[in-house]
């Protein structure tokens, strides 16, 4: 797979994903009374979930193995009659949680509100310890480097056809993952180059394993 992680690293695994948009309408109510806004209640609910995911994360060290939270939208409006919000959280899922018994968690936190979610992923994390991967060290080393194998908190399409194909997959490309869908995008001409030279040498030198392993199958 084709994704940033610098000219040196290898990627092995990608977080899952789950979105979740959260709607709520009711009548207005007068701003002196003490029902809550549905801004308030929507509020709430951002602020349960991010307070379970803080006890999910309390003895989990790795960035890999912790569920990350983002308030990605939030938009409300009023016709004098009802009001309305409307909300997207993003949801990074880490192995061995759930994304069932999460979504139910979901359900069961909205209260009156609706919850949808969609967007599902689940992670996935491939093996380190394979021909392709070797290939890749070689090929690091070989242009002076010192690979690393690194994991990442988004998703790419590893998550897709990891789990499908079973086969040894790694993610490698040249560029900070940092900068992915930001105004800073930007890739250095002599990293790309660099990376190119790799790829290259761990190609011939899987082609090599693999024509030896061939020839000297029966």
């Amino acid at each position: 797979i084709g994704e940033p992680s610098r000219w040196d690293r290898v990627t092995l695994g990608y977080k899952g994903r789950l979105l979740v948009d959260y709607e709520l309408s009711r009548a207005m109510s007068h701003t002196a009374g003490r029902a809550p806004s549905v801004c308030e209640t929507a509020v709430a609910y951002w602020g349960a979930l991010r307070e379970w995911s803080e006890r999910y994360n309390e003895q989990r060290e790795a960035l890999f193995d912790r569920l990350d939270v983002s308030l990605r939208e939030i938009n409300s409006r009023s016709d004098g009659l009802l009001e309305h919000v409307r909300m997207r959280i993003g949801l990074r899922l880490p192995p061995g949680l759930d994304p069932d018994d999460l979504s139910q968690r979901l359900s069961d936190w909205a209260g009156e509100g609706a919850v949808t979610v969609h967007g599902r992923e689940l992670p996935f994390r491939a093996s380190n310890r394979n021909a392709l991967t070797s290939a890749f060290l070689a090929a690091i080393r070989a242009e002076g480097g010192r690979p690393a194998f690194v994991t990442k908190t988004g998703t790419s399409d590893m998550n897709v056809i990891g789990p499908r194909w079973r086969c040894p997959i790694v993610a490698y490309g040249p560029g900070d993952s940092a900068y992915d869908h930001t105004p800073e995008e930007r890739i250095q001409i002599s990293e790309f180059l660099r990376a190119i030279r790799v790829l290259t040498g761990a190609l011939h030198r899987l082609g090599s394993t693999l024509g030896a392993t061939i020839e000297a199958t029966p």
